[in-house]
């Protein structure tokens, strides 16, 4: 499902790919013609595993559960269905999909339409950061489907922009991540707006206990789909952690830039002020690239990812804000700038590479003070990641002990 070069959201594997033969195909999921046409049109005729195993339960009216690492295919897999259920019933307000940020709302929104292509469902977006009225025309003039954060989703019901009295489908996307950034009370209270008698996907890279909380309140008899292991890693991306002083991060970042085979590079700083100091030094050494954070505007941040995604530049610098919900084919580099505080951090960080199969690099820049929260990281992942030294920036041997 991962973004492909137009706007929406790759559902599967293309044709022509080479992966094993034995995945079945869409046309065996019972998806509706309609929805396999505007699949087919996209170049794809398999779906990766948690689709094949989330749609045809979400097809028959099941609560649903689906767990899986980043980049696997998670969008796709309720998308999917929602369209196909919502093709041929009323025109009103009928699902709802709640998400952690704008700009994972923004590709849902994309992915929706492209796979609705033709059949006259309506979506729209809402989220924070831009004015509500273009958001209150749109919704006061009928939508099928409402892709929304909390935070902006309360703002519309306040004023009575939206109702949900036919709901028919909630999806939480990135629920732990929503759970992560102190959502749990707006889920609460937009929940408590929904009809009772619906049906619930909840989708979600990891399964924290406040996830199985939530699941337990709002899911009803749920189905587990669980692809891989909950807090694995993708297998599709090679790790490797650089020993460096914190004061020449900076130089070494610029050598590695200089001296890898990288179109797009992703880079994670812990602070806003970081990620700023972060893109002068690599702009002073030659290096395009630009900085995502929540100090910046919604419209500098979707300029940002229209230069990422374009070519235009090739290194965005950001903070946790862009470890989920960024779909952006080709990412070949992950770079942690500082180790995340979280062990499940480095697991979405490192999601933005590597996806739909592709490979990827992660490499992580750990100074001395970071060494204890890599090995909590090694310990999650289940595995060793392994240094490497470069002459001139290692502080020493300790690192790897």
């Amino acid at each position: 499902m991962e973004q492909s070069s137009n706007a929406g959201q790759e559902p599967g594997i293309r044709a022509d790919d080479p992966r094993d033969e034995q995945v079945p195909t869409f046309e065996a999921l019972g998806l509706a013609p309609e929805v396999l046409d505007a699949i087919r049109a996209q170049g794809y005729e398999r779906p990766t595993p948690i689709q094949a195993e989330a749609i045809p339960l979400a097809l028959k009216g099941r609560d649903l559960i689906g767990l899986a690492q980043t980049g696997t295919g998670k969008t796709a897999a309720f998308t999917l269905p929602m369209v196909d259920r919502l093709l041929h019933g009323p025109r009103r307000t009928r699902a709802l999909v709640l998400t952690p940020t704008r700009e994972l709302a923004m590709q849902v929104e994309a992915s929706v339409k492209l796979y609705a292509a033709g059949s006259g469902l309506e979506a729209v977006a809402v989220f924070g950061g831009v004015p509500l009225d273009p958001q209150e025309k749109k919704l006061r003039a009928g939508v099928d489907i409402v892709v929304a954060t909390p935070g902006r989703l309360i703002d519309h019901l306040e004023r009575q922009n939206v109702v949900f009295d036919d709901l028919e489908i909630l999806v939480l996307d990135e629920a732990d991540r929503m759970l992560d950034m102190g959502f749990a009370p707006q889920i609460n209270r937009i929940v408590a707006q929904l009809p009772s008698y619906r049906q619930t996907l909840l989708f979600s890279a990891t399964m924290p206990p406040e996830v199985e909380a939530l699941a337990r309140k709002y899911l009803r008899r749920p189905k587990v789909v669980q692809i891989g292991r909950r807090s694995g890693a993708a297998n599709t991306v090679t790790h490797a952690v650089y020993p460096v002083p914190r004061e020449r991060k900076s130089d070494l970042l610029v050598e590695l830039l200089r001296g890898v085979n990288s179109e797009t590079v992703l880079v994670f700083t812990r602070t806003k002020h970081g990620a700023d100091k972060v893109v002068r030094n690599l702009e002073k050494a030659g290096i395009r690239a630009t900085a995502m954070h929540a100090d910046k505007s919604q419209s500098q941040r979707t300029r940002a990812l229209e230069e990422f995604k374009s070519g235009k530049i090739n290194v965005l610098v950001a903070t946790d804000i862009a470890q989920r919900g960024l779909d952006i084919s080709g990412i070949t580099h992950v770079i942690n700038y500082d180790v995340p505080q979280q062990a499940e951090d480095y697991v979405h960080r490192i999601g933005r590479t590597g996806r739909a199969a592709s490979t990827g690099d992660a490499f992580t820049f750990m100074s001395p003070d970071e060494i204890a929260m890599v090995r909590t990281i090694e310990r999650v992942i289940g595995a060793p990641i392994p240094r490497i030294s470069v002459p001139g920036y290692d502080f020493g041997t300790a690192a790897a002990d």
